[in-house]
């Protein structure tokens, strides 16, 4: 995996040849349910798009991810942290390649002011967790 760029609140990585996008969705559930997350809503951003009559090409879809007891680690001190909340994973295609996005924790956590150290370690952790999803759906392995 590309290392984590500290500058910005993406991080986008390329998924590997002959990874489908339905490998990719079954890797992301069976991965997350692995790590004790779940995938409350699924928002298929594309198929709206489509629907419009505008021109995408591709996927282009974002799937929610929570665990409550990471997540409540930096609520209960900054309970405001809930307009990030829940953690999202972006999958999308752009010149006929497959991308996994996550809007990282430990960046959107920048935001608050003076966050605890409580905060500041769970929103790592969470971090850590998203993106070890992350690289186990981008090869798709189940």
């Amino acid at each position: 995996m590309p290392p984590v760029d500290p500058d910005t609140p993406i991080y986008s990585v390329k998924v590997e040849p002959g990874v489908t996008y339905d490998d990719v969705v079954t890797s992301l559930k069976v991965a997350a349910e692995g790590a004790n997350f779940v995938s409350p809503a699924n928002f298929p951003l594309g198929e709206h798009i489509k629907q419009r009559g505008l021109p995408l090409e591709g996927v282009l879809e974002v799937r929610s991810y929570c665990n409550l007891s990471l997540g409540a680690e930096i609520m209960l001190d900054h309970p405001e942290f809930a307009v990030f909340a829940p953690c999202r994973i972006a999958i999308y295609e752009k010149d006929k390649q497959l991308y996994l996005a996550l809007d990282r924790p430990s960046f959107d956590l920048k935001y608050i002011k003076h966050p605890t150290e409580r905060a500041v370690k769970a929103a790592q952790k969470l971090e850590e967790v998203l993106l070890s999803i992350i690289d186990k759906a981008r090869k798709g392995e189940i």
